[in-house]
This record gives structure tokens, C-alpha cells and sequence, in this order.
């Protein structure tokens, strides 16, 4: 039987942080689900049951990301995975000059794993053992035309998870996961007509997001003297 852990995801009232939510939760351990959509999250509560628990969340806030950790270590005695997975993608090309959608795009799949990792680091470093988790993207190893924005900061995750990895005692383990084209909202954020309509093309092979759970559940199961580093996720499809 799997060990019980206490696991906390963000951006987890939609694709795949719900899909990862749920898969966890039904797995045995106890999820606390963070996301902005209070809605989204009493419903994602109810369908899944006692397992979950949720709380409204803004990654882009350092404190609030903190206090989300903290109140998990209050009410659990420990947190044993932290799921950075909040992420937008609202796509454009440079000469669109889109720019408060670049910030946002650096503040919350930037500045939101960040946050985390400022968070969750000491704690897992007091109890001797902790599992980082980073969706960042298939963005984080190409990039394509009206991605500049978005891929660069899929490499950032990347590179920040990878520099974490090598930096954490072996006791915490670190696991990227780059995910293809799922089925999700994300496409749905895109104003830049161009790029929603390459975008439509691109997504016309998706799959869904459950495959991106089972990949985590994987590296979480995993014994602990095994660290999963990296897993890229995507429609057979997809070249």
C-alpha cells in the first residue's frame, strides 16, 4: 500500500491541478488544493471528497503562499510534496507588445514557483525530507512563434527546478515534469488573435490532463531513495 503523504498543489481548480487533485486524493493521501476560484475549488471538494482540502490562493503573492504552507504544517504536523503547477499561457507575438500580459506570465509561472520553493525549502530541510514538483512545459525545451514570452518562462522553471535539484540534500527530492498539449483552459486566456489561431492548430492532438497525474503520482510513489528528475508527457501525436 502506498504511504500516505500530506501534498499541496496550486493552481489546482482546472486541468491539470484538479486532475492531479483528484488522482492524489483518490490515491490515499491527503491534498490541500490551492487555486483563485473559490468556486471552482468547492466543487472540485465536494466531488472528491474527504481527502481534499482547499483554500483560495494567489501565488503571486509571497505571504499568502507562505501562510498556505505554514497552515498545512500546523494543522498536518508536516507537508511532504509541494505541486508548483499554477501556470497562464496567454500567447502573443513580441511585435503585439502585449506587456502587462508578459508580466503576468512572469509573475505567476515565475515569481509563483518561487514562492513556493521560498515556502516549502525550510520546512522540508527541518523534517529531513520533502518532494518538489514542477509542471512547467514542453515550452521549456522549444521554443515556437508567439511562445517567446511564455517558453522563456517555462525555461526559467526549468532551470530553477534543475538548480534545486543540484543545491537540496538528497533527502528532498525534485522532479520537473513538461507537459505536451493537454486538454485545458489555458488556450482560452490567448487575446492575440495570430496566436489563438495557431494555437487551435497546435491543440488539435491533445490529451487529458489524468496523464499528467498519473506521471506525478509515479515520481511521488516512488521509494525515497529514488529521485523521478524529470518526465516529458505528451500526445503520441505530437513530433
Amino acid at each position: 500500500m502506498t504511504e500516505s503523504k500530506i501534498i499541496l498543489i496550486t493552481g489546482a481548480s482546472s486541468g491539470i491541478g484538479e486532475a492531479v487533485a483528484t488522482r492524489l486524493a483518490a490515491d490515499g493521501h491527503t491534498v490541500i488544493a490551492g487555486a483563485r476560484r473559490e468556486d471552482r475549488l468547492a466543487a472540485l471538494a465536494a466531488r472528491v471528497g474527504p481527502n481534499l482540502h482547499v483554500r483560495r490562493l494567489d501565488v503571486t503573492d509571497r505571504a499568502d503562499v507562505a501562510t498556505f504552507v505554514d497552515e498545512a504544517v500546523a494543522a498536518h504536523g508536516r507537508v511532504d510534496v509541494l505541486v508548483n503547477n499554477a501556470g497562464v499561457m496567454p500567447l502573443s507575438r513580441l511585435d503585439s507588445l502585449l506587456v502587462d500580459q508578459w508580466d503576468q506570465m512572469i509573475d505567476v509561472n515565475v515569481r509563483g514557483l518561487l514562492h513556493g520553493i521560498a515556502a516549502a525549502l525550510p520546512v522540508f530541510q527541518r523534517q529531513g525530507g520533502g518532494h518538489f514538483v514542477t509542471v512547467a512545459s514542453i515550452g521549456a525545451h522549444e521554443v515556437v512563434a508567439t511562445g517567446a514570452v511564455y517558453c522563456a518562462t517555462k525555461y526559467a522553471a526549468w532551470a530553477i527546478t534543475e538548480g534545486l535539484r543540484q543545491e537540496c540534500d538528497p533527502s528532498i527530492r525534485v522532479t520537473t515534469v513538461s507537459p505536451g498539449v493537454v486538454e485545458s483552459e489555458l488556450a482560452s486566456t490567448i487575446t492575440d488573435s495570430g496566436a489563438a489561431d495557431a494555437m487551435s492548430t497546435y491543440r488539435a492532438d491533445a490529451i487529458a490532463p489524468d496523464a499528467i497525474a498519473r506521471g506525478i503520482a509515479y515520481a511521488i510513489n516512488e521509494p525515497a531513495d529514488v529521485d523521478v528528475n524529470e518526465l516529458i508527457i505528451r500526445p503520441a501525436a505530437q513530433r
